[in-house]
C-alpha cells in the first residue's frame, strides 16, 4: 500500500481570501524557559487544504463533527479532466507551495465548475469530492469576479476584463455567469449534504494516480460545531496489507 498525500502545506507564509484573516502563529512557551514548546494559532477555516460543511452556507446544516465518518474514507477516483471527486486540474501549482507560485494567479483566475456538475454530483449521489484549486466555484460566480475592490483596488474590474477577453464580451460573461449562479456548487450543493475539499495539492499529479480506481480520503480534525475543517487529504494506492 502506497499513500500520497494530497494536501497543501499551511502556515503564517499563506496567501488569503481577499478581507479575510490571515493565519497568524506563535511560540507561547520554549523548551530553554519552559521546558517545553508549545504554539497558539489564529486563523479562519478557509485556507489551506479544507473541507467545507454544510454549516458554511446553510444556517442549520451539518458542521465538520456531524459528517458521518464513511464520507471521508471509500472508493473513488482522481482524473485530470473529468467530473468526479477529486478534480486535479493542475492549478495546484499555482498555490503559496506550488512549483510556480502566483497568488494573484490563483485567487482571481482559477477554472471553477461548470453548472452541469451540480446535477451530476447530486445524480451520482457524491457526498465528498475536491480540487486543486482556491474554490470550487469559478472567480466570476465568487465575489473576487462580483464586487471585491469595487472602487478601491479593483480587483472585481480586472477579473471581469479577463473573462470578457476570453469568453467574448460583457453579453457572453453575463449568459455564463448569471446572478443565479452566484457560488453556485455552495449554495446549491450543500444544502444537499454534497460538500467540497478546496486547496488540493501536494502530490496530486503524480501520473500513477491519474483516471483509475483508488481508495481517497478527506480526514478533518473533529471540530465540534465547525463550518469547515483543516484536513488532511490521501490517496492509497494498492492493497491493504500490502507495500
Amino acid at each position: 500500500m502506497k499513500i500520497f498525500d494530497l494536501s497543501q502545506p499551511l502556515n503564517e507564509r499563506n496567501s488569503f481570501w481577499p478581507y479575510y484573516p490571515p493565519f497568524e502563529v506563535k511560540y507561547i512557551k520554549r523548551k530553554a524557559e519552559q521546558g517545553v514548546n508549545a504554539q497558539y494559532i489564529m486563523t479562519s477555516n478557509h485556507m489551506g487544504t479544507h473541507l467545507d460543511a454544510p454549516r458554511h452556507f446553510v444556517t442549520a446544516g451539518k458542521t465538520i463533527d456531524e459528517l458521518p465518518l464513511k464520507w471521508l474514507c471509500g472508493p473513488g477516483v482522481l482524473v485530470e479532466r473529468g467530473d468526479i471527486l477529486y478534480l486535479h486540474t493542475g492549478w495546484h501549482k499555482y498555490a503559496d507551495w506550488g512549483s510556480a507560485p502566483d497568488e494573484e494567479r490563483y485567487y482571481h483566475y482559477h477554472p471553477g465548475a461548470h453548472p452541469d456538475l451540480v446535477p451530476w454530483l447530486l445524480k451520482k449521489g457524491i457526498h465528498i469530492w475536491g480540487v486543486d484549486t482556491v474554490s470550487t466555484d469559478h472567480p466570476m460566480n465568487l465575489p473576487i469576479g462580483r464586487f471585491l475592490g469595487k472602487g478601491a483596488h479593483g480587483h472585481c474590474d480586472k477579473v471581469r476584463a479577463r473573462a470578457e477577453a476570453k469568453f467574448g464580451g460583457k453579453a457572453a460573461v453575463d449568459r455564463l455567469f448569471p446572478d443565479s449562479a452566484y457560488q453556485l456548487t455552495h449554495n446549491a450543493l450543500f444544502p444537499k449534504d454534497c460538500v467540497h475539499i478546496e486547496n488540493l495539492g501536494g502530490e496530486i499529479g503524480a501520473r500513477s494516480l491519474q483516471n483509475k480506481r483508488l481508495i481517497l480520503g478527506c480526514f478533518p480534525w473533529k471540530f465540534k460545531g465547525g463550518e469547515a475543517a483543516f484536513c488532511r487529504a490521501v490517496a492509497f494506492e494498492g492493497s491493504w496489507g500490502k507495500p
